[in-house]
């Protein structure tokens, strides 16, 4: 993981800050348990400022988590663990572990206010948030053309399709995610794709995809229509054409 945040977001090693030991350990005394590797990870190397990954109205820094708990925003909990505020003065939904989903040494990732109420299950683990946010943001969205749609198949596992596509056509593709998100990198191109972790699996993703031009899009979903099962849906093109 941290190889590939480095390589897609420019000066992320010059800017990006850990947190403290104390603090690391605060957090874990609140949380009951003891932390995913990868969020223990994440603070040592971004707990007090991730540089130019970080988001515009959400704070995952730990000073701002130990600030929640110390104001009471939320009350510790054995479950579920606060990790990023949302500043959104409209509907702020907060992020948190729900630690008792752990998941390749990291953990369920969801949103909801507060206090409680409906929660909304973005992510399988924060380091596919992170990550999939990193290649979004520094890759696909930087590129000249891209286009969003949906990939629909037979099947729950929409991966085992497209993961074989995308290897022949000279992607390269971390080896840290899980079933709900795909990230592929080429030179000319990049793809994200993700959906919501259920208990029972939908058949279908969402996708976005960025290259030097509209040509080298249409190449690539070519590939994917013609050499899966699976069925490509709903394209919308940025700029568009």
């Amino acid at each position: 993981m941290e190889d590939f945040l480095l390589r897609i977001v420019p000066g992320l090693a010059e800017h990006w800050k850990g947190s403290r030991p104390e603090e690391i350990a605060q957090i874990e005394r609140i949380a009951g348990r003891p932390l995913p590797p990868f969020y223990r990870w994440f603070l040592t190397r971004m707990g007090q400022s991730m540089g130019p990954l970080a988001y515009t109205t959400l704070d995952f820094s730990a000073q701002r988590v130990l600030t929640c708990y110390a104001e009471e925003l939320v009350a510790p909990h054995p479950r579920f663990l606060l990790i990023g505020y949302d500043s959104d003065e409209m509907m702020p939904l907060h992020f948190f572990y729900d630690l008792d989903l752990p998941a390749r040494a990291d953990a369920r990732v969801l949103r909801r206010h507060a206090e409680g109420g409906e929660r909304h299950d973005p992510y399988e683990t924060f380091r596919e948030l992170l990550a999939y946010g990193a290649l979004l943001s520094f890759r696909v969205g930087r590129m000249p053309q891209s286009c969003t749609a949906l990939l629909v198949g037979d099947e729950p596992d929409i991966l085992s399709y497209l993961d074989p596509v995308m290897d022949s056509l000279g992607f390269a593709r971390p080896r840290f995610t899980g079933p709900c998100c795909g990230l592929y990198e080429s030179r000319d191109a990049a793809m994200v794709c993700s959906k919501i972790p259920r208990d029972e699996p939908e058949a279908i993703m969402a996708f976005s995809l960025g290259g030097k031009d509209s040509g080298t899009l249409r190449k690539i979903m070519g590939s994917i229509a013609t050499e899966t099962s699976l069925k490509i849906k709903m394209i919308e093109w940025e700029p568009p054409l």
